[in-house]
């Protein structure tokens, strides 16, 4: 497993602390204690923490496209990469790494948020879309991989665990009433809401955008 994390400030002219962003990533080494990666640029953060799977010596996230605009943390294993990565090369894509994780970004960068209906496996990643000023999360059909997020006024925020979460310090951790009576009956909250007022789960086979405008 590894970890994913990220910020977005809403406001496109307020400069990302990378400070919290590390913060939150370090909350979660125990999910991946052979890597640690880190991308700020302008009000945009994102942050990850890599267990290698595969391409040991390659891989290291956040990972960009070639020219920098696009740029993904990832959390899974997509089993049908080396079949999307030939169809992406007789597209005219060209590869820097072995890792899956630079498949779903040439997927992404070919097909859109269309990618996730080609990925087979695994997952959940957030991709931020520099020209579109476009945040991308999706997480796998059977929701294997886990994704939380939150929204203030001010940005939004998301991670593989909510502790990543609150240790951003904009969210204060205050208990969800709203699912106790759904969770006493069943002992399984079914929906998006969490046990934090605040945060929430993206479900099993879904995704989410979060665009900004000028």
């Amino acid at each position: 497993m590894c970890g994913i994390v990220g910020i977005l400030k809403f406001n496109l002219h307020e400069t990302m602390n990378d400070v919290r962003v590390k913060r939150m990533r370090d909350v979660l080494w125990h999910r991946g204690p052979d890597d640690q990666g880190l991308m700020v640029v302008g009000n945009v953060g994102l942050g990850h923490r890599r267990l290698s799977i595969i391409d040991l010596a390659g891989g290291h996230q956040p990972m960009a496209n070639s020219d920098r605009t696009v740029w993904i943390t990832y959390n899974g294993e997509v089993y049908n990469f080396r079949e999307l990565r030939t169809d992406l090369e007789l597209r005219g894509y060209t590869f820097t790494t072995k890792s899956d994780t630079e498949v779903v970004l040439r997927a992404y960068e070919a097909f859109g948020e269309a990618c996730v209906e080609r990925l087979q496996g695994m997952f959940a990643f957030a991709i931020w879309d520099q020209r579109r000023r476009k945040l991308f999360l999706a997480r796998d059909r059977l929701g294997i991989k886990p994704l939380y997020y939150a929204a203030t006024d001010s940005e939004f925020l998301f991670a593989s665990e909510i502790k990543a979460i609150l240790a951003a310090d904009s969210i204060p951790p205050a208990f969800n009433r709203k699912i106790l009576p759904e969770f006493l009956a069943t002992r399984f909250v079914a929906g998006a809401e969490t046990f934090f007022q605040g945060i929430r789960k993206l479900l099993p086979g879904y995704t989410l955008s979060w665009s900004l405008a000028d």
